[in-house]
């Protein structure tokens, strides 16, 4: 009896025991990758938890500046990576000259193999720094090209692909944007946003203020037919809310644009031109889900769900989130917190 009682404490111990040993990471450095300093933040209450890799869109729209609001309660069961894409946030500031000209756009191009590049070395500094065999990859929108570029070129560095918001065809899906946004304007008598339709004309465009416009439309029927995200998401954390990261946020998002849309008159080629997944994304040799919100516009779920039909995964799975569009809310993060736990086997 007295064993048995013992035993029953001993196991009514192990849950203490077993959060005491747990080891907190908590770091926020610049790495050198692919021959530039780079901001990443790394994090989790457990450092022997999977390891995600979050992949921000834009390209220029980090994350990394916010408080724990979004991500934060996936600390306890994940350690967390957050990366300042170059041309982006801190690592834009790192890089850039204290005054930036148009000269300096136009001298210091991004392209998406260089980026997917940077991607993969991070993967591979993460996977030793943290001791780890792979870890999982989390993209949204710009990032989801850089996602699966990465999860197809080295899948023996990652155990999953969560793609949010996936970037099948970039043009395919503006062109359908803009066919779309017209159509709902219509409906409405929107007069002003058809008048904008009008002179913009279909996509694509040579302009980078053209697709920035056309964008604009978007968004706003976008707003519209969604869910919005609390607004306490988007404040910056105290470390962040300063001038100078303010400013680089602001101009490496300029910045990042110029190179997403292209500018034929400064000589800036899209990175997005001949991006489509149809001809060279569809095979993956690790589990893939696509989450999707039932009212994203620019990347719309008649074009990625025509994508992950033909795609060949060891699984995979394709989540339609309901009242979402294109960017972030409550139930995007749900879904992606979900679909993490399913693909890496948690649940």
């Amino acid at each position: 009896m007295k064993h048995t009682f013992l035993l029953i404490l001993f196991l009514s111990l192990v849950p203490d025991i077993l959060a005491a040993q747990a080891k907190p990471i908590n770091e926020e450095k610049f790495v050198t990758i692919g021959g530039i300093e780079q901001w990443v933040t790394i994090s989790g209450e457990d450092q022997s938890k999977s390891v995600i890799l979050f992949l921000h869109g834009g390209p220029g729209s980090t994350i990394s500046q916010y408080d724990d609001a979004i991500y934060g309660y996936w600390k306890k069961d994940f350690v967390l990576v957050h990366w300042d894409q170059r041309g982006a946030g801190k690592t834009f500031g790192r890089n850039a000259p204290d005054t930036v000209t148009e000269d300096y756009w136009m001298e210091n191009p991004l392209t998406l193999e260089q980026m997917t590049a940077d991607g993969i070395e991070l993967s591979e500094y993460l996977v030793k720094h943290l001791g780890k065999r792979k870890i999982a990859l989390v993209g949204t929108s710009w990032g989801s090209i850089l996602g699966a570029k990465m999860a197809i070129a080295r899948p023996d560095l990652f155990s999953a692909y969560i793609g949010h918001s996936q970037v099948v065809n970039f043009y395919e899906g503006f062109a359908h944007a803009y066919s779309q946004v017209t159509k709902m304007a219509q409906n409405t008598k929107d007069e002003e946003s058809l008048d904008k339709l009008k002179e913009l004309g279909p996509p694509p465009y040579e302009d980078a203020r053209k697709e920035g416009q056309l964008m604009r439309v978007i968004k706003m029927y976008e707003r519209q037919n969604s869910t919005p995200a609390p607004a306490s998401w988007w404040k910056v954390a105290s470390a962040y809310d300063n001038e100078k990261d303010a400013n680089d946020r602001y101009n490496g998002d300029d910045y990042s644009f110029l190179y997403s849309a292209g500018h034929k008159k400064m000589g800036i080629k899209s990175m997005m031109a001949g991006v489509n997944f149809m001809n060279d994304g569809l095979r993956y040799k690790i589990p893939v889900c696509f989450i999707q919100g039932e009212g994203d516009i620019l990347t719309p779920k008649v074009l990625t769900k025509a994508y992950f039909d033909k795609v060949k995964a060891p699984k995979k799975e394709f989540v339609l989130v309901p009242g979402a569009a294109h960017g972030h809310n409550q139930a995007v993060i749900d879904a992606q917190y979900e679909a993490v736990k399913k693909t890496l086997n948690l649940r």
